[in-house]
């Protein structure tokens, strides 16, 4: 917590605004900083974004020492592409996003059927709590033949 206090305030008082604490998370794109020549991290809601799709698109057992963190959803693409499977994958990103993601509440999955293009699309709609603010993710799950 900062306090600050107003220069032109005659009373005295001084306030008291409260930092909030930023999300930070490493870019797996890797974009370099034009001047720094470093990698450019991702913060705040960018952060928690690209969080909410590494968990959706990790399969369980991909990540050592962690083997439920993904949401499997490979294992649903060859399903028939039916009512039932959509219902499948959109209880399974709600339920692991829920477990997985402490900072987002509030979700919302829409599961879309693209049988031209042999996918699903996911719309994920969230809040996040620190910040207040609704986010969506898009994500596109193709079956390859």
């Amino acid at each position: 917590m900062s306090y600050t206090k107003n220069p032109s305030d005659k009373t005295g008082i001084v306030s008291t605004t409260a930092r909030t604490k930023a999300f930070s998370d490493l870019n797996l794109k890797l974009t370099l900083h034009p001047v720094r020549k470093d990698i450019m991290p991702l913060k705040d809601d960018a952060a928690i974004k690209n969080s909410v799709k590494n968990i959706l698109l990790t399969n369980f057992f991909e990540r050592p020492f962690q083997p439920d963190l993904g949401a499997n959803l490979r294992s649903l693409l060859f399903e028939p592409a039916d009512a039932i499977t959509r219902v499948a994958i959109r209880d399974s990103v709600k339920n692991k996003l829920i477990e997985k993601e402490p900072r987002i509440e509030d979700v919302t999955v829409i599961v879309e059927n693209d049988d031209a293009n042999n996918a699903y699309k996911l719309t994920i709609g969230f809040n996040i709590k620190q910040i207040e603010k609704t986010e969506t993710v898009e994500i596109i799950l193709k079956r390859l033949r």
